[in-house]
């Protein structure tokens, strides 16, 4: 019998709606993903892989067999106290149990189906994105301060414990914070909007400062190890913002190329953990003047950062600007099944709200 981790929302401190329209904790939750499975990487151990050299798979932030699948053997190599001969050995033995990866499209699109829409608190904005943002994806949202970036992070932390009905993704939250910007207070005020208990919901949120890239790095893995632990109860990965320490590490030219590869590194596993644990990733991202705009006629001279490997790891980007008074415009920038839309929407106490006409 294989070791298997399967999405249940049992272990969560999930809410449903009471006569009195409030939110209670209760111990398990109807709806939940329960067709998504796992296995682990401690099955290897009857393959004759040692304890020893499952932890250090499991600290490089392996806890899966996909995510071994999904990690190159070059990538395997650097973990230290893992040697060619075993990484081959264990490629072989992960190949042997889940097959060459090609599935039918029918096979596809029932696990498609697994993919939750997250609700950012606005229906105008939900209906451009179909719903709200989806796991299995990362979402990007870029532009300037104060156009509502942490905000929607801040919102979507208390979405996404809300039941499947009401637009959530009846899971837990995950929240690195590379700028100092996560506050408590506003998690507590957006609970309240929801009718939901806020001691609950910031208990159900981790949170971690990251203060340098390694320390993503670090933090990212951890995350990874968090998610298989924790039995599939997470529904929502947040990194506010995800090129600030690149930024801040790698400065000049000279550097920019490190930076991009570093950068590609840390995206790629973010791919990785979306698909592998079926959770929503929504990063926030920076914007710089674009020195060739001003040659041309171009209606916003700014552009995201990050270049075309920031571009090309998003699944959907959102371009979110400032529009009259306090309202807050958000167009699909980029995305590979949604159109081009616009949705406006205004910042309030209970954090992303539908603007007033």
């Amino acid at each position: 019998m294989e070791e298997t981790l399967t999405f249940n929302t049992q272990a969560t401190q999930a809410t449903q709606a009471t006569e009195s329209n409030t939110l209670q904790p209760i111990d398990e939750y109807e709806d939940s993903v329960d067709d998504f499975e796992l296995i682990s990487i401690e099955m290897l151990q009857k393959e004759g892989i040692s304890s020893g050299d499952i932890s250090k798979l499991k600290a490089f932030g392996i806890c899966t067999l996909k995510a071994i699948q999904m990690t190159t053997k070059k990538n395997l190599c650097k973990i230290k106290g893992i040697s060619e001969a075993k990484v081959e050995k264990i490629k072989e033995i992960v190949a042997g149990i889940l097959g060459s990866g090609f599935i039918t499209a029918t096979q596809f699109g029932e696990l498609r189906a697994c993919v939750v829409n997250i609700s950012t608190g606005s229906k105008e904005f939900d209906k451009i994105l179909g719903g709200g943002i989806q796991t299995m994806s990362i979402t990007e949202a870029f532009g300037e301060f104060r156009t509502g970036k942490t905000q929607i992070a801040h919102t979507l932390c208390v979405t996404s414990q809300l039941p499947l009905q009401m637009g959530g993704g009846n899971g837990k939250a995950a929240y690195i914070d590379t700028e100092g910007t996560f506050r408590p207070d506003r998690i507590r005020e957006i609970a309240e909007r929801f009718g939901l208990d806020s001691s609950i919901v910031m208990d159900n949120i981790i949170y971690a400062r990251a203060y340098n890239s390694e320390h993503q790095f670090d933090l990212l893995n951890e995350v990874a190890t968090r998610f298989a632990e924790e039995n599939g109860v997470y529904r929502l990965l947040v990194v506010d913002s995800i090129i600030a320490l690149f930024r801040t590490d790698f400065t000049g030219r000279g550097e920019l190329s490190e930076r991009q590869q570093k950068l590609n590194t840390f995206l790629a596993r973010l791919t990785r953990i979306s698909e592998e644990f079926n959770v929503a990733v929504f990063i926030t991202n920076q914007i710089q003047s674009d020195p060739g705009a001003g040659l041309t006629f171009v209606a916003d001279p700014k552009k995201p950062v990050g270049g075309n490997i920031l571009a090309h790891a998003s699944t959907t980007r959102l371009s979110l600007r400032k529009g009259r008074g306090e309202q807050r415009v958000a167009k699909i920038y980029d995305s590979p099944d949604l159109p081009e839309a616009e949705a406006v929407y205004a910042i309030g106490g209970g954090g992303i709200i539908d603007a007033a006409d």
